[in-house]
């Protein structure tokens, strides 16, 4: 964290506390069999096969419930997860994950080669990241085909009214200015249920994947109207990379 302001450090540590904190009961708290990141998991394993996905890495893990998922799926690829709270580490390896599954990492500065894996995936982790764009770009290096991101949609959440006036205030660039009057200068909120989150939705990282990749995919992982962005409360995204070794995702009728 030492290349980080001193102000994003101590919202790092704020976010770390709270997982030191629940990690006994992280689980019971925010993983459930039809939760929305489930079914992007879900999603997202029928994808691989067609893809020709044979080496993941699991950004921000937490206690490596996509990595649990992945392994008994799909036995044979390579899955490898980065989280930085040792606490949730701790609990990812008393639920069987080894510590070379589960490891140590940042995800704005990733410990790995550029296209060191197939597909690199995230769960929930982003908006608890302070710069999710600069998790973007590590994630966007490091895989070599593709990444898939499941996370919050906050321009769909809310009553009707705050998504509306969301949704204007970020067709005219105006949203950043807009929560940090919202969040009364901090630029975070803090709950009970969540620790320090960010608003943050999957569509402001979506011109920086456009420009990376061949194909994008998106999929409401919530209860939606026809129109994700406006009315989804989280949403995955499925980028795949141009080159020989992809093949953009069909579906047959």
């Amino acid at each position: 964290m030492s290349n980080l302001d001193a102000s994003t450090q101590d919202e790092i540590r704020i976010q770390r506390a709270y997982y030191a904190e629940t990690a006994h009961r992280y689980d019971s708290a925010h993983v459930h069999q039809d939760d929305e990141h489930s079914f992007a998991l879900r999603f997202m394993i029928s994808a691989m096969g067609q893809l020709g996905i044979q080496s993941i890495l699991d950004v921000g893990s937490g206690t490596g419930r996509g990595l649990l998922m992945l392994r008994k799926a799909m036995p044979d690829i390579l899955a490898v997860g980065v989280e930085p709270s040792a606490e949730l580490r701790k609990v990812g390896y008393a639920n069987g994950l080894t510590e070379t599954q589960l490891i140590d990492g940042d995800a704005m500065g990733l410990a790995f080669g550029d296209g060191s894996f197939d597909l690199v995936c995230e769960f929930g982790a982003l908006h608890h990241i302070p710069k999710p764009s600069k998790a973007v770009a590590e994630m966007l290096r490091v895989a070599r085909k593709a990444i898939f991101i499941s996370d919050c949609n906050n321009f769909g959440q809310g009553s009707k009214l705050g998504q509306i006036f969301k949704q204007a205030a970020d067709a005219v660039g105006l949203w950043p200015v807009a929560n940090f009057f919202k969040t009364k200068g901090k630029g975070y909120t803090i709950s009970e249920g969540d620790g320090l989150f960010y608003s943050y939705s999957v569509f402001n990282d979506y011109q920086q994947i456009r420009q990376a990749c061949q194909t994008i995919h998106l999929l409401s992982t919530t209860d939606s109207g026809p129109n994700v962005y406006r009315t989804s409360t989280h949403a995955a995204l499925l980028g795949v990379k141009p080159g020989p070794k992809t093949t953009p995702l069909t579906v047959q009728a």
